[in-house]
C-alpha cells in the first residue's frame, strides 16, 4: 500500500495495490499489520456502510470527548467527495479541510485521526460508502457543522440547488459557534 500525507496532520490517503487480470482484481481492503506500520494502531470496532443517491451531503459530522472516532473510509460503488475538517484545538491547520474523491474504481481510502469532523457528498448517480470506525457510535456525543459554513469553504463539486440534506444535516452550526465543545 502507498501512503499519501495530506495537509492535514494525521489524514492520510491510502492507495491499496491492486492486482488486475482478465477475470477482474483482487486487493486488501484492509490488513491490520501493513495498516499499523504505515499509520499506527488503531483498534477498529465498527463497520459502517451506507447508499446514497446524486447531490446527497452527509455531514459535517463528529463524536466529542471520549466518544471521538478515528475512521477508515472507502468507497465500494460509486464516486464520492469525501471530506475532513480538523477540529482539534491547538492544531495549525485547525478549521482547514482535505478532500479527495474516492471511487469504487480508484480504490483509494481515507484514514481520518480522531478530531476530525467528517462529510462527504455523492457525485455519481449512486455511491455505497464503507467505513470503519474505533469508537462505538455514541448519539449523546455527536456534534455537527454546517455543510456550507464560508470560513472552511469546501467545494463539494454539486451545484446548490442539486444538493439533498436530511432534515437535520440543514440545521448545524457554524465552526466559530461550536469552539467551545471541541476537542
Amino acid at each position: 500500500m502507498n501512503i499519501i500525507k495530506t495537509a492535514i496532520e494525521g489524514v492520510v490517503i491510502i492507495e491499496p495495490r491492486v492486482f488486475l487480470d482478465p477475470r477482474g482484481y483482487f486487493f486488501e481492503s484492509y490488513n491490520k499489520e501493513a495498516f499499523e506500520e504505515a499509520v499506527g494502531h488503531v483498534d477498529f470496532v465498527q463497520d459502517n456502510e451506507s447508499r446514497s443517491s446524486y447531490g446527497v451531503v452527509r455531514g459535517l459530522h463528529f463524536q466529542k470527548g471520549e466518544h471521538a472516532q478515528a475512521k477508515l473510509v472507502r468507497v465500494v460503488r460509486g464516486s464520492v467527495l469525501d471530506v475532513a475538517v480538523d477540529i482539534r484545538k491547538g492544531s495549525p491547520s485547525f478549521g482547514k479541510h482535505v478532500a479527495v474523491e474516492l471511487t469504487g474504481e480508484n480504490h483509494l481510502q481515507l484514514f481520518l485521526p480522531r478530531g476530525m469532523a467528517h462529510g462527504f457528498s455523492v457525485l455519481s448517480d449512486e455511491a455505497v460508502f464503507q467505513y470503519k470506525c474505533d469508537n462505538f457510535y455514541c448519539p449523546s456525543s455527536e456534534g455537527a457543522i454546517a455543510w456550507d459554513d464560508p470560513r472552511i469553504g469546501i467545494d463539494w463539486r454539486i451545484p446548490k440547488e442539486d444538493v439533498l440534506l436530511s432534515e437535520k444535516d440543514r440545521h448545524h452550526p457554524l465552526l466559530s459557534e461550536i469552539y467551545d465543545i471541541l476537542l
